[in-house]
């Protein structure tokens, strides 16, 4: 007897339809084709104990399993729900008048309960496109499943519920999920709030500009002087994700297997904080296994690296490229997949190895040489891709006890949000141009092109602090973000000079000064 189960194969954050074949002949052979790698024949020995130990018996017959599209690779073990049903269907246990309609995901436990699949978003979604009837995940996936209407998503605890299903017997309902006010009641309450900072007001503006603008950003400073603190805050005062974003970030987490049993969807920007030891792999995506980096993992939200100089070089050079083109495309010779990676880049450092150059509170042991080699870590290309360099200075304990409490991250977002909204406006209809960071050369000369005093202003800063080349295009991008925030259609003198302010990596005697 042949019969038909049908699961999905995820490659990237797109999901292609399997078709699972079952064949039941005279003999006593199992035969598995279709490019199935290790986990997938391995699902052989636990779909035997599964079904033993909830009282059917394995067929004793020659089975052939077909996995189609034969060409396509399958992998991990969300393939043991289909094809245990389909060997049950195929010897008569299982109803499959039914089967056509539903598409099955889940890998089995020895005793048949179910357990979490990675993925189970983007199938979710395919399967809507399809136009199957149904979807049938195991429970811990079913709210990220759900999120996609106009589809019937039943989320089960062991293979027993999925037989009673097909068989009538079962009392399976579809969950539904009101994925819009789930969205907007959870986006508003973060951990984190600048209300907590006390003093470095330059550092906080330096962070709102960012914010606006959508710019990258790097801060230098001793420890203590608050660089990760005001880092975990900058979410807090980004725009809220709109509902195509955070279904977007959403499946990049369900492919990862990073979503929570209770979560449905992101409602608020990702900020991804890896170590500093982290390898090219994790970083980028990649593996034996393709799966999403941190880069992807920080889609459409922060990507922050503390103690940048610490990182390999090999590794901080892999960012170049995604910072550019926001996606990165990983190709090996069993797979290419690509992901989405656009995020705000946010770095902090020391001054020098021991952290106290410029510290007038401590003395500095680093000599001239081990300064320099420190600060040559960080390439001029990737500092090219930086467009604010923002220097930090630890508070003393007077300027910390008498300092007021800070601007609330509520008061900030409302000006970033202006800020937003006006370059929406400004790149309505442009494909991919949503910030002033995105801005192209000719987009620069349109939008932001200085007057004539400013024109000298820019030219007399650049001569004076010794600024490179490459910081011109930065110094104008920030510029026009900072008249957005001030509501100005032109960019004037003392935007310039603010936007100046912040290349302070550029100046050509950096290394010989202090902070």
């Amino acid at each position: 007897m042949l019969v038909k189960t049908f699961c999905a194969a995820v490659n990237g954050l797109e999901a292609t339809t399997v078709t699972v074949e079952v064949s039941l002949t005279r003999g006593v052979m199992f035969h598995l084709t279709g490019l199935a790698d290790t986990a997938v024949r391995e699902s052989h020995d636990r779909i035997v104990a599964a079904l033993q130990n909830n009282g059917f018996k394995f067929p004793v017959a020659d089975i052939t399993v077909n996995m189609a599209p034969a060409d396509l690779r399958k992998e991990g073990s969300a393939y043991d729900l289909p094809l245990a049903i389909g060997l049950l269907a195929a010897n008569g246990k299982v109803d499959c008048s039914m089967l056509h309609e539903y598409m099955l995901i889940g890998e089995l436990g020895l005793d048949g309960r179910l357990q979490p699949v990675r993925g189970a978003l983007p199938i979710a979604i395919k399967a809507r496109a399809e136009k199957f009837k149904g979807l049938i995940v195991p429970k811990q996936n079913i709210r990220e499943a759900a999120v996609v209407n106009n589809i019937d998503v039943y989320g089960v605890d062991s293979i027993m519920d999925v037989i009673n299903f097909f068989n009538g017997s079962g009392d399976l309902q579809p969950t539904v999920i009101d994925t819009r006010k789930e969205f907007y009641d959870q986006q508003n309450h973060f951990e984190y709030d600048f209300s907590d900072v006390k003093g470095q007001e330059s550092v906080k503006r330096a962070l709102e500009v960012a914010a606006a603008g959508g710019h990258n950003l790097i801060m230098i400073g001793p420890p203590g002087s608050g660089k990760s603190m005001m880092a975990k805050r900058l979410p807090s005062i980004l725009p809220p994700l709109s509902l195509s974003e955070s279904l977007e970030t959403t499946q990049i987490h369900s492919v990862a297997g990073k979503l929570s049993r209770d979560t449905s969807l992101i409602s608020q920007r990702p900020f991804r904080s890896p170590h500093h030891t982290i390898s090219q792999v994790a970083l980028v995506g990649g593996g034996q296994n393709p799966q999403p980096g941190e880069i992807s993992l920080a889609h459409n939200g922060v990507l922050f690296i503390d103690e940048l100089p610490e990182i390999s070089r090999s590794v901080l050079e892999v960012l170049r490229q995604p910072l550019e083109d926001r996606r990165i495309s990983i190709s090996r010779a069993k797979y290419n997949v690509e992901y989405p990676c656009s995020f705000m880049f946010v770095a902090s450092m020391n001054p020098c190895p021991c952290g106290y150059y410029g510290d007038p509170t401590h003395h500095c042991a680093c000599t001239p040489g081990q300064i320099q080699r420190y600060m040559n870590k960080i390439s001029g290309p990737l500092l090219d891709r930086i467009d604010i360099q923002v220097e930090c200075s630890a508070l003393s304990y007077d300027d910390l006890s008498k300092a007021p409490t800070g601007e609330p991250s509520s008061v900030i977002r409302e000006r970033v949000l202006k800020a937003r909204q006006i370059q929406e406006h400004r790149f309505q209809g442009q494909k991919g141009i949503h910030s002033n960071a995105q801005m192209t050369e000719r987009m620069i000369h349109q939008y932001a092109e200085p007057d004539e005093s400013s024109l000298a202003l820019l030219r007399m800063a650049m001569e004076r602090l010794k600024l490179s080349a490459r910081a011109y295009n930065r110094i104008l991008k920030v510029a026009r973000t900072i008249a957005d925030l001030e509501g100005s259609e032109k960019v004037q003198s003392q935007h310039i000079a603010e936007a100046v302010g912040y290349r302070n990596l550029d100046r050509g005697d950096w290394a010989e000064r202090g902070i």
